[in-house]
């Protein structure tokens, strides 16, 4: 054991161990308690929690009081999140953290130019998440690093991880067989300040692979199914466990792959067990040594035989074929083979205006290598992109490896633009000058969401997600309907030409080019460091605390919306130019909103004040209540929240006023942010009851003196013509949660305990 002890975490961090004799120790303790064989997300899972011998243990139903390995926040969620344990008072960070500034870079030219630019237009968010890195003990990884789950994947997830991160993608880490968390910054915050992690015992749904893919088909095609049958939310509050004799055909990258889209069907995360495509990969990025140790721990880094799934998938490789799926939800699932119809008879636009390969989910070296085979395919014919194309490396170690291996410069040749190692268009960081707002057009992506909006900031813009050797050889060929394993495409000299399946090495031949260095550390000593925040300015906001709960019902509190369908992050803050706005809570609450459909006019950003009875912008007419003291509520369909880890969708209508939000069903990350807040996330017990409540309404929430975990409260529904009705929400709070409401907020109560 002492010998063990002895491996690191990371490069960067020479001191922080790997503590997998502390990872066996509760494992075995909870294999006693239980009696069972366990999953491998069990075994992480409970193998991290505060008290293994007390602790309650029931999936779905219980709390887990857990202790992360480490935190990783992108720049977008960093801001808010320093900004928090700023207010905290606290000296340093508890456990490893680490900053990525991947978020605020928009694509325009090129990657040298917008990274350019974005360094200059956002100097000052840069200079305080760099200064209040050092300050508390933070890692920084400057912009042009590359894409934060890119960068974990390669320095520091490992087998038996547990990493908590600001955004939604972090399940990632599951390619390399951690449990890696998106969460809100409230909850980073109390991870770095020391404080058990609370997560509700994730149920497991086991997805069992067979066979071995080949031809087109790709890990990308695996999650696309997965998407399809699971849907947008059926993957809530549950954690995706893929095993099976499949497992050993797809590379660490791929399960990185399948792992990172699992956020678009809800789920708490996903994982794969250790194998030797993981030993190759952790030994190719450098780290033989935590490989060699895994290696001697594998027992507790796969399932146990005979465990126990809540649900179980089973997916053929040998017959899974190339999927794309799309418009406007990342669930809805084709065969390649089938979308040309399927676009036709629905009348969406055939002809492909632009085909983008990269973000987080798709910017490997095997991914790059793929699509690179299929460009040079094309390129041996004369043949170039109908469409534009645009890539996009998942990181600076990438981004140089691809250059120095040649598959940058096919790229280009075949008529693509290289961004910056960044988010870019995947999360609406795209200049876009193609097309007009409102014009109807198709753009295929390897990336991960395709929500209405979501890329372009166009309504009309349908966006698909699929593979990128299918993304490179759709926009070769232009149009939705071709299909490579049956079309043939004509090249220069008049012939016929089908494009072969792509083969690619999974990893660089040579060691990976790991770039300029772009990794600033922390100093051992930081409290002389200042970090500056100007009261003057329109980035970055210190936070005021939230006001506490007076002790009294919420009575006759106005309805600021009602919304019709899907809404998610997106709708409720937009990112694209918003994203300038994160670290000031009043300037980005002006986006509160204003995605979202109004029941009442069937528009967006439309509402009716109850007052003055004129419609207005969403986040005007939250001002207007607020300013006169007035509480308010929103009203939400299914999966309310879907999408980004962003708590700025919970923060702007706490600051804005708002007090309770009452769905059919939140998405996980999203009803935890607003508890962290202060606000009441409720659902319908009835999800009927969605149908009785009118805009025009005034809501009541009663029986809050007596709330308590499990016992549903009371919501009296005002009508316009004085007549009343009662109807019955439930909630999910614990007694911890409860106490977050009371004291204001969680960041609030962190407070008063440390008072005490």
């Amino acid at each position: 054991m002492c010998q063990r002890a002895k491996v690191a975490m990371s490069h960067f961090e020479p001191n922080e161990y790997i503590h997998y004799e502390k990872l066996e120790k509760n494992i075995n303790i909870i294999h006693k308690r239980l009696d069972r064989p366990l999953t491998l997300s069990e075994k992480i899972v409970y193998g991290h929690l505060d008290d293994p011998v007390k602790q309650d243990i029931e999936r779905g139903k219980t709390y887990l009081r857990l202790r992360p390995d480490r935190v990783a926040m992108q720049d977008a969620t960093a801001q808010m999140a320093m900004l928090q344990f700023i207010s905290s008072g606290l000296p340093k960070v508890a456990v490893p953290s680490t900053i990525h500034c991947d978020h605020l870079i928009e694509a325009q030219i090129g990657g040298e130019k917008d990274l350019q630019r974005a360094k200059d237009i956002n100097k000052e968010v840069y200079n305080f998440l760099a200064t209040a890195g050092a300050k508390y003990g933070v890692g920084f990884w400057k912009p042009g690093s590359g894409i934060i789950h890119q960068i974990i994947l390669e320095n520091y997830a490992y087998p038996g991880v547990m990493l908590i991160g600001t955004d939604s993608h972090t399940p990632n880490g599951g390619g390399l067989g951690g449990v890696c968390i998106g969460v809100g910054g409230a909850d980073a915050v109390d991870v770095m300040a020391g404080i058990a992690w609370e997560l509700k015992c994730p149920k497991v749904i086991g997805v069992k692979l067979t066979g071995k893919l080949s031809g087109w088909s790709s890990p990308k095609d695996v999650i696309l199914k997965v998407a399809g049958i699971l849907t947008v939310k059926g993957g809530t509050g549950a954690i995706i466990e893929y095993h099976g004799p499949g497992v050993d055909s797809i590379s660490c990258t791929g399960m990185a792959t399948i792992c990172n889209m699992g956020a678009e069907i809800g789920a708490t995360t996903s994982i794969f067990p250790y194998n030797q495509r993981m030993n190759k990969y952790l030994k190719k990025t450098g780290r033989a040594d935590i490989a060699a140790l895994a290696d001697e721990f594998q027992e507790h880094l796969q399932p146990d035989a005979g465990c126990h799934y809540d649900q179980v998938i089973e997916i053929n490789l040998n017959e899974l074929e190339p999927h794309i799926n799309g418009p406007f939800t990342p669930d809805l699932a084709h065969k390649v083979t089938e979308i040309g119809i399927v676009a036709e008879k629905e009348g969406w636009p055939l002809d492909i205006r632009v085909g983008l390969i990269g973000s987080c989910t798709n910017s490997s070296y095997e991914d790059m290598g793929r699509a690179a085979a299929v460009a040079k395919q094309a390129l041996a014919h004369g043949r170039k992109c109908v469409s534009q194309f645009t890539i996009t490396p998942g990181s600076e170690q990438i981004r140089a490896t691809i250059e120095r291996d040649g598959y940058a410069q096919i790229l280009r040749d075949v008529g693509g633009v290289v961004l910056a190692n960044a988010c870019g268009p995947c999360i609406g960081q795209w200049d876009r000058k193609d097309i007009k707002k409102g014009e109807k057009n198709t753009i295929v992506t390897s990336y991960n969401r395709n929500f209405t909006g979501r890329n372009d900031a166009n309504p009309e813009t349908h966006a698909f997600v699929t593979s990128p050797e299918i993304v490179t050889a759709l926009s070769i060929a232009g149009t939705l309907k071709f299909n490579p394993e049956t079309d043939y495409l004509i090249g220069t000299d008049g012939k016929k030409f089908q494009l072969e399946a792509p083969d690619a090495d999974e990893l660089p031949r040579l060691e990976f080019d790991s770039g300029q260095d772009t990794y600033q550390y922390p100093p051992k000593d930081g409290s002389g460091q200042h970090v500056d925040v100007s009261p003057t300015s329109q980035r970055l906001q210190l936070l005021e605390p939230f006001d506490k709960w007076d002790g009294k019902d919420l009575e006759d509190m106005l309805i600021l919306i009602k919304v019709k369908g899907k809404c998610t992050t997106d709708h409720i803050s937009a990112a694209g130019p918003w994203l300038k706005f994160r670290g000031h809570l009043d300037n980005i609450s002006n986006n509160l909103l204003i995605g979202a459909i109004n029941m009442e006019n069937g528009k967006a950003n439309s509402v009716r004040n109850a007052l003055t009875q004129e419609f207005g912008p969403v986040p005007d007419t939250a001002r207007y209540y607020k300013k006169i003291g007035l509480k308010w509520v929103v009203v939400g369909d299914e999966n309310y929240g879907e999408g980004s880890s962003r708590e700025h969708a919970a923060l702007e209508p706490r600051h804005l006023g708002g007090r309770v939000i009452i769905t059919k069903s939140f998405a996980r990350i999203h009803e935890t942010n607003l508890k962290k807040q202060g606000l009441l996330p409720l659902t319908f017990a009835d999800p009927a009851d969605y149908n009785k409540i009118h805009p025009v309404d005034k809501l009541s929430i009663v029986g809050l003196k007596d709330f308590a975990p499990g016992k549903p409260l009371k919501c009296i529904i005002k009508h316009p013509n004085g007549s009343e009705e009662t109807i019955i929400l439930n909630h999910t709070f614990n007694e911890t949660q409860i106490e977050w409401f009371k004291a204001g907020s969680a960041l609030n109560r962190m407070k008063e305990l440390q008072q005490h």
